[in-house]
């Protein structure tokens, strides 16, 4: 038994990847980065902004997904989180939906602005929480937003991590691919092996992901939970037990 829950795990590594960031953005349907974000807010040292799209209390923009592309070209901010029906070895990823294109067996909202944020924002963090073949896949079936570019193709940077609900994943933009950073607590290698649909690095011996501290679990869910009770109730009731939004 541990006294966390998984969510507060990823909650917590999330929040380590965003140290010394100045402004994080987070885009829709995305509670654990958001929790992530607003923590490590918490945390710096110096002042950090956030931007959650989905919330009002924490997006200052007044004209959605449209002011986050012009902060973004304007290199305004550090850090955003992408995910994708498939992510691929190469850090592509699919929102668009599963199938032959354009002949799909399954249809999803689509790509929206991702290709531009994958473009020009210069620290881009993966997250999926379902870690399984058919979302880890060899090649996504259609590609939203690729992971790397041409030689001489300008970008502003470009994937870093891919965080799931097994591990942590660093990518190696001038290699093409993903090495294994860590694995969850009680999770193994051979588990990971079998649940990712690409090849990946992995040393001899693989770290541990860092179980989060005490002092830190309580700062979450005492200060955190309610923040994120504003924008994502159900998951705050859910994970945290938080019904009512901070005041």
């Amino acid at each position: 038994m541990t006294d966390w829950r998984p969510e507060e795990l990823l909650i917590c590594r999330l929040a380590d990847a965003l140290a010394g960031d100045r402004h994080v953005a987070v885009g829709a349907a995305s509670p654990i980065p958001g929790a992530a974000a607003l923590l490590a807010q918490e945390e710096a040292p110096r002042r950090m902004h956030v931007t959650v799209l989905h919330s009002r209390r924490y997006n200052h923009f007044t004209d959605g997904g449209r002011e986050l592309f012009d902060c973004a070209g304007q290199g305004r901010i550090d850090t955003f989180f992408l995910g994708g029906v498939q992510i691929d070895g190469q850090a592509n990823i699919n929102l668009v939906g599963t199938g032959d294109y354009p002949t799909l067996t399954k249809r999803f909202p689509g790509s929206f602005g991702s290709a531009f944020m994958y473009f020009a924002v210069p620290k881009v963090i993966l997250f999926r929480e379902e870690h399984s073949p058919r979302t880890l896949v060899e090649k996504v079936d259609f590609v939203s937003a690729p992971g790397c570019s041409p030689e001489g193709t300008w970008r502003r940077g470009g994937p870093t991590l891919l965080v799931t609900s097994l591990a942590v994943f660093a990518f190696d933009g001038a290699r093409r691919r993903f090495a294994l950073e860590s694995l969850h607590p009680g999770v193994t290698a051979e588990t990971v092996a079998e649940r990712t649909g690409f090849a990946f690095d992995r040393p001899a011996e693989v770290p541990t992901t860092a179980a989060p501290e005490p002092a830190r679990l309580e700062r979450l869910r005492r200060t955190i939970a309610p923040k994120v009770a504003e924008f994502y109730p159900v998951f705050a009731e859910r994970v945290f037990g938080v019904t009512e939004p901070a005041a």
